[in-house]
């Protein structure tokens, strides 16, 4: 008789679910934790550097140009000039689209909103239809909205797209990127807020909405100035956010 393999009545292994087993669903699920916990991180806006009154659009976030500087502006400091100096010890000064000198000293005595942004920035975009009506708005109080342009192909693009939407704020064109870097910027858009003597009230690194826009103005208006740009009704920081592709649309031909 020929030896036959001894009989068992060892159960065949089964995993837990089907064919995996529990370690395998622990590291699968251990997998989808941590990448749930990754996307929150790169979908959340910037937000206020700031303890200044204001809040960011959630709907969009800031566009990261590079590593943050180790040393940034601070709020209660005087706001560098729209000036650098070259290493040959020339200088390099912010013009407008048309090749005029922008400088901070001839606004003294104003509130101002630095705006660095670019044309093709999708987060500085959705923002454009908030900085044209709060120019618009609080000009009359003192308010000067300088919108520079970092590194684009030249003045004249610029100039097309600010016609196009009928931007009625001064805008600065810094193709080498100086001033941007001289302000310590890294992402677009960013916001600085200086009030009338020159000193930096607030930094915003990311798109604001309307009520943030009318927050961070309105704490650095000069004292005194005329009411022709106070919110009404239908303008006051509780009202929604405009749609920015409903409102950034072109302006009539003239």
């Amino acid at each position: 008789m020929t030896d036959r393999p001894d009989f068992t009545h060892k159960r065949e292994r089964h995993g837990v679910i089907g064919p995996f087993s529990g370690r395998q669903l622990v590291f699968a699920f251990a997998a989808v934790i941590v990448a749930g916990i990754v996307l929150v991180g790169i979908t959340t806006p910037l937000g206020n550097t700031a303890n200044a009154p204001g809040a960011a659009d959630p709907r969009a976030t800031a566009y990261i140009l590079s590593s943050p500087p180790p040393v940034g502006l601070k709020v209660g400091a005087s706001s560098p000039e729209f000036s650098v100096t070259n290493d040959d010890g020339s200088t390099y000064q912010l013009t407008d689209l048309d090749g005029k000198p922008i400088r901070l000293a001839d606004l003294r005595g104003k509130a101002v909103w630095v705006n660095f942004w670019t044309t093709w920035c999708p987060p500085c975009q959705s923002e454009v239809p908030i900085l044209r009506e709060m120019s618009e708005r609080y000009r009359d109080r003192g308010l000067e909205l300088v919108a520079i342009s970092v590194q684009e192909t030249s003045p004249a693009d610029v100039a097309s797209y600010a016609a196009r939407y009928g931007l009625p704020y001064t805008i600065g064109f810094d193709g080498s990127g100086k001033v941007f870097h001289a302000y310590k910027a890294f992402a677009l858009p960013t916001q600085i807020f200086i009030d009338e003597n020159g000193v930096i009230a607030s930094i915003v690194g990311a798109p604001l909405d309307e009520a943030g826009a009318i927050a961070q103005i309105e704490a650095i208006l000069p004292k005194g100035g005329g009411t022709s740009g106070a919110p009404n009704a239908s303008t006051a920081p509780n009202a929604p956010a405009h749609d920015p592709i409903a409102t950034l649309a072109p302006t009539a031909a003239p």
